[in-house]
């Protein structure tokens, strides 16, 4: 009979309370650790763009790390409880603590540092993901030293890593449906730093008669739970600081929600909105990009009476729809919610969209484009203005190829045109004229042109429609930047800005993002 059968014999015994209290700790360790990979990843998406690519190589760099970590933990033989008290108290205090410290690295070691801030963002991945990998070993061992009676190898194992998985899955759902949105990332990195210093204080309390130096241990507790608890009560002046010396002017308004980092700062130059780092625009000349986007479509449909607006919650370009008397609703198809209600609610920055976002022709809906396009098939507009950012990841790229392309004609009336902004034809040229191939690609005639906004340089805007486009014999009244006289030199490029042979950008192939970060790395 082998020994696992002679274990299993017999009733179990009782469960004991460190028992439970160690597999309740492996689902507390495993949520921590998910908490401060999902932290890490997310942060990297935001400051330094590609979320596909930063995700791959934060989860890949922490997950090689858990396995040297737990390589590792067979050279801890003696003072197990003592270890795994330790290494939890480290694990909270830096993974923990990570989210607030890599904020303050980027205000004085910005991505365009390249190589600096990168170095200490996998140190620290590194760093918590062998601390991650030394504590599930050392759970499983305390286990089997503590209660040999009751567990074969196979059944420790089972139990451990059911909890460990279970931790793993509770966190993964609550991390961007509550977490992000009702804590931020540096306040959840710093609760669950303070999860993680709780187990440690549990097991001090619980195998207290087993410690040696109690009275260290337990001082080296309470110091996490007050550094932790302090840096908690001031994140938000913590990251308003890292955000003020960043940006360079006084911020009026900071979220972290699930999908990006909205950050709006006011300065006597202007107001100015920052997604994930990235300007969108600045007040004293937004002017230029919306009227460009806008006008040139509307004006020349003639009468139109139903527009799409595809992104641009900030309400910037449905002001500039709403000026044509023809129209009668305006449907605003904008991902991130808080976007919406940020600039239907603020006063600052509902004066700078004329209060667009309150106007009863307008129908907000708060849903990923592609999803309702596909969605809604029956939904056919005179203009769709399309005001996406940039393709700096896959993510973005996937609103920039035939594919969805395909979807927009379908939504767009025989006698409507659209509106995409691209970028910069002059210093991203091949960039701008794989997203003119690519609408041609789906059998749209395109009329390509560019407009000089000062906060951007030289910009660039393409008109799709399945007829041809004439310059329009009048504008609204109250613009600031275009003329009907001065209209058709937008459509005009100089040698340097002209076209130049691209291949269409395809959901399966994201040949943009790539040619986008080369070209924009160029100048950063």
């Amino acid at each position: 009979m082998t020994q696992d059968a002679t274990l299993s014999e017999g009733p179990s015994p009782a469960v004991r309370p460190a028992e439970v209290a160690l597999l309740a700790s492996v689902f507390v360790v495993a949520a921590c650790g998910l908490v401060y990979e999902l932290a890490a990843g997310a942060l990297a998406s935001y400051l330094l763009g590609d979320s596909v690519l930063q995700f791959s190589t934060i989860i890949g760099s922490y997950l090689f790390a858990m396995g040297v970590g737990s390589w590792l933990s067979r050279y801890l033989e003696r003072q197990l409880i003592a270890h795994f008290l330790r290494i939890e108290l480290l694990v909270g205090l830096v993974g923990g603590l990570m989210p607030a410290a890599l904020f303050v690295a980027h205000s004085y070691l910005p991505a365009s540092a390249g190589a600096p801030f990168r170095v200490l963002l996998y140190a620290m991945v590194l760093l918590v993901g062998t601390l991650v990998g030394l504590e599930i070993p050392l759970v499983m061992r305390i286990l089997k030293h503590h209660f040999r009676e009751r567990y074969a190898l196979k059944e420790l194992v089972s139990q451990v890593l059911t909890f460990d998985y279970l931790g793993a899955l509770a966190v993964s759902v609550a991390f961007p449906l509550l977490l992000v949105p009702q804590l931020g990332l540096v306040r959840t990195g710093l609760f669950f730093g303070l999860l993680n210093v709780a187990v440690a204080v549990w097991a001090l309390w619980l195998f207290r008669a087993e410690l040696r130096r109690l009275g260290a241990h337990a001082a080296a507790c309470l110091a996490a739970v007050v550094l932790l608890l302090v840096a908690f009560a001031g994140a938000d002046r913590l990251t308003t600081w890292a955000d003020d010396r960043f940006y360079g002017d006084a911020i009026v308004f900071n979220e972290t929600t699930p999908y990006q980092r909205i950050v709006v700062t006011s300065h006597a130059a202007g107001v100015r909105l920052f997604l994930n780092g990235n300007l969108q625009f600045n007040s004293k000349d937004e002017y230029r990009y919306h009227e460009a986007l806008v006008h040139p479509a509307m004006a020349a449909h003639g009468a139109p009476r139903r527009v799409l607006v595809l992104g641009g919650g900030d309400g910037m370009a449905v002001r500039e729809v709403l000026r044509h008397a023809s129209v009668e609703q305006v449907t605003l198809v904008e991902l991130d919610p808080a976007m919406t209600r940020l600039f239907a609610t603020q006063p600052l920055l509902m004066a700078l969209n004329g209060g667009a976002l309150s106007s009863p022709k307008l129908r907000i809906v708060n849903q990923d484009a592609y999803a309702w396009l596909d969605r809604h098939p029956d939904e056919v507009f005179d203009v769709i203005v399309v005001d996406f950012p940039d393709p700096t990841n896959f993510s973005i790229g996937k609103l920039y190829t035939t594919s969805f392309y395909a979807l927009l004609d379908r939504h767009l009336a025989a006698s409507g045109f659209a509106a995409v902004q691209t970028t910069s034809p002059l210093v991203a040229r091949k960039s701008y004229w794989t997203v003119v191939a690519t609408l041609e690609a789906v059998g749209l005639a395109t009329r390509p042109y560019h407009a000089h906004v000062p906060s951007f340089g030289e910009w660039g805007f393409v008109l799709a429609s399945r007829r041809p486009w004439s310059p329009p014999r009048a504008l609204p009244e109250g613009l600031r930047f275009l003329t009907v006289e001065g209209l058709p030199g937008l459509f005009d490029f100089p040698p340097d800005m002209a076209r130049v042979s691209a291949e269409p950008n395809r959901l399966s192939h994201q040949n943009l993002v790539h040619t986008f970060e080369e070209e924009w790395g160029r100048v950063r």
